[in-house]
């Protein structure tokens, strides 16, 4: 199964199979690491207990660097687990030790993020400890979230905050708003050659650069809504 397939609809959950090394084994975004790229299956049981093992390691902070990469595998491996035995309680007995059902839950809720998201963690552009506040918003707030790190560099705290905010109801664009990360700004590098026909069109059109990109987005990919063309 392909893993955040482009249509109309926008998948905010994952859709590749639970365990499978979608973007850990993508050397184009993990590097080297995609040669160490671990696949858990939940319906093996001798891949479920490496996962448990695995969990119980990431729990204790006993094995691996805690670099994103490392992250995404334990991350995998709760997922996996839970998955395997049926129910968070029974994944943290079968791992173990300092395991918690808070901690398997956070992080399995990780793994089940779309994989957009998934890749800048896995960059290291997304803290894997702001990607569990992400995780915590449903929907298309995610992206938001998501995105917002990316454009504004919020902190973890701040992540942690504005998430809070947003599972009690808020809207996203507002809350983000409010607090100094307006969404939909971009700096962005074009050839001269597009730029100048952009600039030109939008003086013939008497339009705005940024909605003749929003109108030309919204003609090539379906998911994106036809631009309101009185704003400015």
């Amino acid at each position: 199964m392909s893993d955040e397939t482009q249509g109309p609809e926008m998948p905010t959950d994952r859709e590749s199979p639970v365990g499978r090394p979608v973007i850990r084994g993508d050397p184009d975004a993990t590097g080297d690491h995609a040669d160490r790229a671990v696949e858990f299956d939940p319906t093996e049981d001798e891949s479920i207990q490496a996962a448990a093992t695995t969990v119980r390691a990431f729990a204790e902070n006993t094995v691996g660097d805690e670099d994103s990469v490392y992250m995404l595998r334990g991350a995998a491996a709760c997922a996996a687990l839970v998955r395997g035995v049926g129910s968070y309680k029974a994944a943290a007995e079968r791992a173990g030790g300092e395991t918690t059902v808070s901690f398997i839950r956070k992080w399995s809720r990780v793994h089940d993020l779309p994989r957009s998201i998934r890749r800048h963690v896995a960059k290291g552009e997304i803290a894997p400890t702001a990607a569990k506040h992400i995780a915590r918003v449903s929907g298309t707030s995610r992206f938001l979230l998501a995105f917002a790190i990316l454009d504004h560099g919020l902190t973890v705290r701040e992540v942690r905050t504005l998430a809070s905010e947003i599972t009690d109801g808020a809207d996203p664009a507002v809350v983000l708003g409010q607090a100094g990360y307006p969404l939909g700004e971009l700096t962005i590098r074009l050839p001269v050659d597009a730029y100048c026909e952009l600039r030109r069109r939008a003086s013939l059109e008497d339009e705005s650069p940024g909605s003749l990109i929003a109108a030309a987005l919204a003609d090539h990919y379906d998911a994106v809504e036809e631009p309101d063309r009185r704003q400015p």
